[in-house]
């Protein structure tokens, strides 16, 4: 399939569309093809300024050496450094590119082979306090079927914890009511699991869904909101709450892991609220509570 002829050689635009459709035939998220798609697509972007050719088999691991610490790999839109975790998953990327044309036949030597992770702490979580929380919720409050459906969408995100992805796509027979349970069938690792519902969420969904039976939880027009339409919506509401570039929702779902460790003080809880699959994607929850802590130490 790959076109490496000195006649029609394969460049990296060209390799980069197999590669994801590798990546979709494998079942990974939209999000994650997405960010493949930036990272490589801003090293094509470098080459072409920097007038160095774009053919697969020309980019060697000096190359990749340059572009990485080039303005465009190390540097923001606005100028400032990228935090070391952004950095690490551009280098993620290209490891991975790389590791799939070299097993595929598109090039004989992986460039990448040499790239290797920053070490570096991964950041705290960008949770909001409970007034925060209040406050982005008092600002979808309306009587409008899409501010109904986006006040829904941000109290159900608050008091479980689920990604916006997997709430997206959940319809209205995901939802047990008289068992006090989300049935979330779309997760990260495509693992369905069970969540429990607290009695305001219960009370809250009840009068969401009224007399509905069935369709999509979270409507857009056509089919479920998507995530772009989903995003804008929280972005104005945290605007109208003074909380722009604070209030996302993922930082609900830090809210919800953070209150419920502390409390419980249980992180295994917290893991499998969360549907983690691994204990130390929660662990960084338990680095936030430094005000618990000197409170043990005193007492």
């Amino acid at each position: 399939m790959w076109a490496t002829s000195k006649e029609n050689p394969m460049h990296l635009a060209q390799a980069l569309d197999a590669f994801l459709l590798q990546l979709a035939a494998d079942g990974r998220s939209e999000h994650t093809i997405g960010q493949y798609r930036r990272h490589v697509g801003a090293l094509d972007r470098w080459l072409a300024a920097t007038r160095r050719s774009r053919r697969l088999a020309d980019i060697d691991h000096e190359t990749l050496a340059l572009f990485l610490t080039s303005a465009a790999a190390r540097c923001r839109p606005d100028g400032k450094t990228k935090r070391a975790t952004s950095t690490n998953a551009l280098r993620t990327s290209l490891r991975a590119a790389w590791a799939y044309w070299h097993a595929s036949g598109a090039v004989t030597v992986n460039a990448a082979r040499l790239i290797r992770r920053a070490r570096c702490a991964p950041p705290p979580p960008r949770a909001l306090s409970d007034e925060e929380v209040r406050r982005l919720l008092a600002a979808v409050q309306g009587d409008t079927p899409a501010l109904r459906r986006d006040e829904a969408l941000l109290k159900l995100l608050a008091s479980t914890g689920v990604r916006l992805s997997s709430a997206l796509n959940l319809r209205v027979e995901d939802v047990d009511l008289a068992a006090g349970e989300l049935h979330v069938r779309r997760t990260k690792g495509d693992a369905p699991v069970t969540l429990p519902l607290s009695r305001a969420a219960v009370h809250d969904l009840r009068g969401y869904l009224r007399e509905r039976r069935d369709g999509y939880l979270f409507p857009g027009e056509g089919g479920p909101l998507n995530r772009r339409q989903a995003g804008r919506r929280i972005e104005e509401a945290a605007a109208r709450a003074g909380l722009s570039g604070r209030a996302t929702a993922h930082s609900l779902r830090h809210s919800f892991a953070c209150a419920l460790l502390a409390k419980t003080g249980n992180l295994a809880m917290v893991q499998q609220a969360l549907a983690h699959r691994s204990i130390a994607s929660t662990v960084v929850y338990a680095r936030v509570d430094r005000a618990g802590l000197r409170e043990a130490l005193r007492g």
